[in-house]
């Protein structure tokens, strides 16, 4: 019953916000999120929207200005049923706007061995919406990493409801900070652009464009970020944080099956859980793990999941910052 009650709740705040951002007189467009390689091709990921939001943070606006800013973000206006096309390949967006195309290595247009290259995707018969679609390239990687960001590259304070919201609503590109031990991990273990890093996150992809941003700004390695839809259905808002991790990592490492990795998260968010589990499912494949403590200590359920995952092999830093886990990892 409060189940049935939450679900209609969620719908009918769904359905005010998408009528808040419609623009019923706006032609589609597109916007594009860095896609990936796997061993059949490429994979390309969008949305269909009425149109994009453009915001330019000041770093002398107030948190008002930034609230609603970050608000905007989510009012959007997508667009279902859109026929869209790139390298001899079509899709039709779904429910949410969201859109993949499966396309050729060939497609790919860029420097040789370079790890970033793009697709040229439109709308089905409107040329003016081309644009590149970014693609990782995987190239001599060694490894790759899979990384959460909430806490773990930026902080967050995702572990407490109330404070998650008020630092993601009321603060900007420009003063969000990222940690600078996560960006020197980082940087060490992509090794330039050599190996690829992935970024799974319960973020959902209205933040896209935002953590592209931050990230950029911040120099941290750029990679394709796997988000959560939080459509509403009938299953409830979205995939639990747990599922829609798991399910990305198994994602990743299907694409990249020549490639073992690194784990990075933070245990203020259960990923000791989540990546103990990948463990399981892909024994041999995970080469370290590193959680940040945002909380002094761990509780016991996460300790207990660390001795877990050190039993089966895999060496699992954890504390307050990462500066121990190269050296916990035999990489120093």
């Amino acid at each position: 019953m409060l189940k049935s009650i939450a679900l209609s709740l969620a719908r009918f705040v769904e359905r005010g916000l998408e009528r808040i951002g419609r623009r019923r007189d706006a032609d589609p467009v597109l916007e594009a999120y860095s896609g990936y390689a796997t061993p059949d091709g490429l994979v390309l990921r969008g949305r269909v929207l009425t149109h994009l939001r453009e915001e330019t943070p000041d770093p002398r606006q107030s948190r008002w200005v930034n609230f609603r800013q970050m608000l905007s973000l989510f009012v959007t206006d997508e667009v279902a049923d859109v026929a869209v096309e790139g390298a001899g390949a079509k899709a039709i967006s779904n429910a949410e706007g969201y859109v993949t195309l499966q396309v050729p290595k060939s497609a790919a247009e860029g420097e040789a061995g370079a790890a970033w290259a793009g697709v040229a995707v439109r709308i089905a018969g409107r040329p003016e919406t081309e644009l590149a679609f970014p693609v990782r390239l995987t190239g001599a990687a060694d490894w790759l990493i899979i990384s959460d960001v909430d806490d773990t590259i930026i902080e967050t304070g995702a572990h407490s409801l109330a404070r998650n919201l008020w630092t993601t609503f009321t603060g900007s590109a420009l003063t969000r900070k990222v940690h600078e031990d996560a960006r020197a991990l980082m940087q060490r273990l992509v090794e330039g652009d050599r190996n690829p890093v992935f970024y799974v996150s319960s973020s959902p992809w209205n933040l896209h464009r935002f953590l592209d941003a931050l990230m950029a700004r911040n120099n941290v390695p750029k990679g394709p970020m796997l988000l959560r839809d939080l459509g509403v259905s009938e299953a409830g808002i979205g995939d639990s944080h747990h599922d829609h991790k798991g399910a990305a990592i198994d994602k990743i490492l299907a694409a990249n099956p020549g490639l073992n990795c690194f784990l990075m998260g933070d245990s203020g968010q259960k990923d000791a859980f989540v990546y103990r589990d990948a463990i399981r499912r892909h024994s041999g494949r995970v080469k370290g793990v590193a959680l940040r403590e945002p909380a002094p200590g761990v509780g016991a359920d996460d300790a207990a999941a660390i001795v877990e995952i050190e039993a089966m092999g895999v060496p699992c830093f954890h504390g307050p910052n990462f500066e121990g886990a190269l050296q916990h990892w035999g990489l120093q």
